[in-house]
This record gives structure tokens, sequence and C-alpha cells, in this order.
């Protein structure tokens, strides 16, 4: 009887690791799935234009990233005229 209960504990240990394996494999399919990973860079990108708490823009985030735009533009501007 001590090995028939061993037996079944053993399998019952098993099926819970399948369990636990199956249910890991989920959250890593949901976790790599093209849809997750752009929903979460999109919203990674929101939180730093925008104050998660109150909702109000970034004014010094959003002023910081349209100094680099401007900057860039103006390059590529100054280096066309110095090229031609």
């Amino acid at each position: 009887m001590g090995q028939d209960q061993s037996l079944s504990a053993l399998e019952r240990e098993i099926e819970e690791t399948r369990e636990n394996l199956a249910a890991t494999i989920d959250q890593l399919l949901y976790r790599v799935h093209p849809k997750t990973i752009a929903s979460r860079e999109v919203s990674s990108i929101k939180a730093h234009f925008v104050d998660s708490r109150t909702g109000q823009p970034r004014t010094d985030n959003i002023l910081k990233t349209a100094g680099v735009v401007v900057g860039v533009v103006a390059l590529f501007v100054v280096v066309r005229r110095v090229v031609r």
C-alpha cells in the first residue's frame, strides 16, 4: 500500500508540473506576441510624454523631443546647402 500511495503522489506531482508548465508557456506566448509587444511599447512611449497619474502632458519631455527634431532637420538643411 505504501508503494501505491507513493505512486499516486508522484502522478499528482507530475500532473501539477504539467499544468504549471502549460501555464508558463501560455504566459510566454502572450508576452512575445507581436501585438502585445507593440501595445507595451506604445504604452511606454505614451508614458514618456503624458503623466500617468494626472493625465497632463509632460511639456519638458515634449520640448526636448521637439528640440531634437528641429536640430536634426536644421543639420540636414545646413549639410545640404554646404554640399551644393
